[in-house]
């Protein structure tokens, strides 16, 4: 009785399994062959994000015809210090924006985000 009851749970398993469509089950993955082509435009602003310190300094400049939105983020080295997301800044057609930061201490990473308008 004690080999049933060790033996069935696996077999159970064993079935379910076996009885998956072919898309559930995981396979092996192939190695592409074939680069992916990106054929999106660049678009938004170009920004340059530069740290002295506890302090972030961004500038954007938008050379596309659309307005983009962007907005930095700090995220500070200590784990007592508060990370931030800067106010959100439209960056009209040739025009260039300084968005500005800072942490108490060191910074970890900073970056800016861009929604289009």
């Amino acid at each position: 009785m004690r080999l049933f009851r060790s033996v069935a749970p696996v077999t159970v398993a064993v079935c379910l399994v076996l009885s998956l469509p072919n898309d559930a089950r995981p396979h092996a993955r192939a190695p592409a062959r074939h680069a992916a082509v990106v054929t999106e435009e660049p678009f938004g602003a170009e920004c340059r994000i530069s740290v002295e310190g506890s302090r972030v300094t961004a500038y954007c400049h938008n050379p596309d015809a659309a307005t983009d939105r962007v907005r930095l983020h700090i995220e500070c080295a200590r784990w007592w210090d508060l990370d931030t997301d800067g106010a959100p800044a439209d960056v009209g057609p040739a025009v260039t924006v300084r968005l500005t930061g800072r942490c108490w201490k060191e910074v970890g990473a900073a970056w800016v985000s861009h929604q289009l308008v």
